[in-house]
């Protein structure tokens, strides 16, 4: 059965939504908590450690109702039984879309094709539980009898930026290895990590679906390159392991077929972290924390499949956004982290937002004339109270954003934590209240500098507070977001899974390289041929 397919804007509950936004858009959010003392508690989603206060948003109870009726009738429900029940919802692709099987325990049943996939997905988790305890003990080594102390991640997109943000994240958890991740085709870039490395003790991870990724395979054979210049043919198959569907491919490398871990099609890059391509989270932090992480996505997956939308944390989030970007018309929102392990998680998240949902066409085929896809920034906090943060409480622009926060530090320097945490709440304080004319006067401002230093409030944030940064809670912070994501998706009336986007440049950057080896391969528009010619004769 395909998704339901239906154009939001033609539906009562958008028509109903558009004369409610022309009613409240200008309300304060100050006169809204000063009209209803329990707004917060009514506002606020608490699950198992999560407690997500959404009180600080531009919305009302008829707002969350009538975003509510929006979903029914784009038929959220059905589209979620479609994609945990296995149906090819990614039907430009013709994939199913199980991520979530990934993470489910041996009990779940997941179908794809007629076939229960769980048991396959445990055996590799099998496959890399006994690979990763034998690297970390000590037990495998490299062609000299040296036990590895290095971990060199080669991929790109899904294949880099999950694991390397997870890794980053969890690196209170990690053992005695250190990770590195290559995934720019930038010669600088290997070239920087192969400095650090001693080909003896380091052990590398391929990831590349196909085998064919340019940015993945150049930069793996410049590294088999340099191994080879100490080491020999036959002991490639000790140190470079690959997570590929392309078996002649990695055996033509000359990786040995027992050190491929497998991977599948009803798997998208950029949720492609939990299966074996996260097998450089579980090196670096060991195969238990690994399966925590799995654990805790799979326990926001099922709080998603069974919790009323009312009180799902995935879905009040998707309709937040909504709100902000189809009715404010709200281009961008910020992922703000108060933890420096988080640094990465805003990069990692413009992928699986904008490479999902940045679509122009509908499931229908047809060209979409509302605005999809949503701009993802971030930085974590307090660093960026220091950058860009004027622009949110001063700019021009409406910027809604999450504020994620710790209650507890993990090295436990209370001093510490309660100043970030602090800072972390003061933040979302002062987007709610801003500061009035009257409050910069009784400071002793003086009357030319007044208007400088008014803040109107009225910025809207989420504020996800989470009591420790586990494995296991950052897998349920993920699986949020994913959920959030498909959410939209289904709103928005496009397919959140394809990313023929990312295709045209590759293809064209395939002629062109073909050109500086004298192939003329297609005629250019005047400016790329002259940087080109200009490329040629520098170069």
């Amino acid at each position: 059965m395909a998704l339901p397919s239906i154009n939001p804007t033609t539906t009562k509950a958008w028509k109903e939504i558009e004369a409610h936004f022309n009613k409240v858009s200008n309300m304060h959010m100050k006169d809204l908590f000063a009209q209803d003392d329990k707004r917060a508690d009514k506002f606020t989603i608490k699950w198992e450690d999560f407690y997500v206060d959404y009180s600080k948003n531009r919305i009302t109870d008829d707002t969350i109702a009538l975003l509510l009726e929006l979903v029914e009738e784009v038929k959220l429900k059905e589209a979620i039984e479609s994609q945990f029940s296995g149906e090819k919802i990614n039907q430009t692709e013709g994939r199913a879309v199980l991520h979530t099987a990934l993470r489910a325990p041996k009990s779940d049943i997941f179908y794809v094709d007629g076939v229960n996939v769980v048991p396959e997905v445990h055996e590799v988790k099998e496959k890399i539980k006994g690979f990763t305890n034998q690297v970390v003990n000590g037990q495998l080594k490299g062609y000299t009898g040296k036990a590895f102390t290095n971990v060199v991640n080669i991929g790109i997109g899904g294949s880099d930026l999950g694991p390397a943000m997870v890794v980053e994240a969890l690196q209170y958890y990690k053992n005695h290895l250190t990770t590195h991740f290559v995934s720019n085709v930038d010669g600088d870039h290997v070239n920087e990590i192969i400095k650090k490395l001693n080909p003896e003790t380091t052990l590398f991870v391929v990831v590349s679906k196909t085998f064919t990724t340019q940015e993945t395979l150049s930069n793996a054979t410049t590294i088999k390159e340099w191994f080879l210049k100490s080491a020999k043919e036959e002991d490639i198959a000790k140190h470079f392991v690959a997570v590929s569907t392309n078996l002649d491919a990695v055996k033509g490398f000359g990786i040995d077929k027992n050190n491929v871990f497998p991977m599948w099609d009803w798997v998208g890059g950029r949720f492609s972290l939990w299966s074996a391509v996260g097998l450089s989270i579980s090196l670096a932090v060991g195969y238990d924390h690994f399966d925590s992480l799995l654990s805790g996505a799979n326990k926001m997956d099922n709080h998603f499949k069974n919790k009323d939308f009312k009180n799902n944390i995935p879905v009040v989030l998707a309709l937040i956004s909504i709100w902000y970007n189809n009715f404010f018309k709200a281009e961008s929102e910020a992922i703000i982290p108060y933890s420096q392990y988080l640094n990465q998680f805003a990069t990692y998240l413009q992928q699986g937002i904008m490479e999902s949902n940045g679509k122009s066409v509908d499931r229908n085929g047809n060209p979409i004339d509302y605005q999809t896809g949503t701009i993802i920034w971030g930085e974590p906090g307090t660093n960026s109270q220091h950058a860009f943060f004027q622009l949110i409480h001063q700019g021009t622009k409406l910027i809604p954003a999450d504020f994620i926060g710790f209650v507890s530090s993990l090295h436990g320097n209370k001093d510490h934590q309660d100043k970030l945490i602090s800072n972390f709440l003061a933040q979302t304080e002062a987007l709610l209240n801003g500061k009035n004319e009257t409050q910069v006067v009784e400071e002793g401002t003086t009357q030319n500098i007044v208007p400088f230093k008014i803040f109107n409030g009225n910025k809207p944030t989420n504020t996800i507070f989470i009591d420790k940064l586990t494995p296991e809670s950052l897998g349920k912070l993920i699986a949020m977001y994913e959920h959030k994501i498909f959410v939209q998706g289904i709103i928005w009336n496009i397919f959140s899974y394809d990313q023929f986007g990312v295709e045209l440049g590759k293809q064209l950057a395939t002629r062109i390289l073909k050109e500086f080896s004298g192939t003329i391969v297609d005629k250019h528009d005047v400016s790329t041929q002259n940087l080109l010619n200009y490329y040629k004769e520098k170069s």
